[in-house]
């Protein structure tokens, strides 16, 4: 599935609530589905600059593929954490590479969350490209 249907299936999901507790609500369950995130990564160069709360990502790769882990001390951002793993993940380098970063917008995520959260998200994005251009 390439990333702008993952996107695209991610907003339809947040469109399908009529309010915005209810995507609160449903942003929290996404963020009780993330993996467990291994103590061992949550150093220094995995922080994620720009959050509020606590956020790290890693990333592996696989068979030319990109692979990003991470975890947050909020709730609602582990939410957030979720939905930009979920449309990342599992991705080549060069789809990354040509993919629209700017879902913030595309997904109506200023219509949700606080601006400082959606800095947070900016700066998940901007880790994202980090690991894209040492890959």
């Amino acid at each position: 599935m390439s990333i702008e249907q993952r996107v695209e299936d991610i907003k339809e999901d947040l469109d399908f609530f009529e309010n915005e507790l209810e995507k609160y609500e449903y942003i929290i369950d996404l963020g009780k589905k993330l993996e467990e995130f291994d103590e061992k990564d949550k150093v220094a160069k995995n922080i994620v600059h720009g959050c509020t709360s606590q956020v790290w990502l890693v990333c592996k790769e696989k068979d030319g593929k990109l692979y990003f882990y991470g975890t947050s001390d909020a709730i609602i951002v582990k939410g957030l954490v979720y939905i930009i793993l979920k449309i990342f993940s599992d991705s080549s380098i060069d789809e990354l590479k040509n993919a629209d970063m700017d879902i913030v917008f595309d997904l109506k995520l200023t219509e949700i969350v606080t601006p400082n959260r959606q800095s947070g998200v900016i700066g998940m994005i901007k880790k994202i490209k980090e690991y894209i251009q040492k890959a």
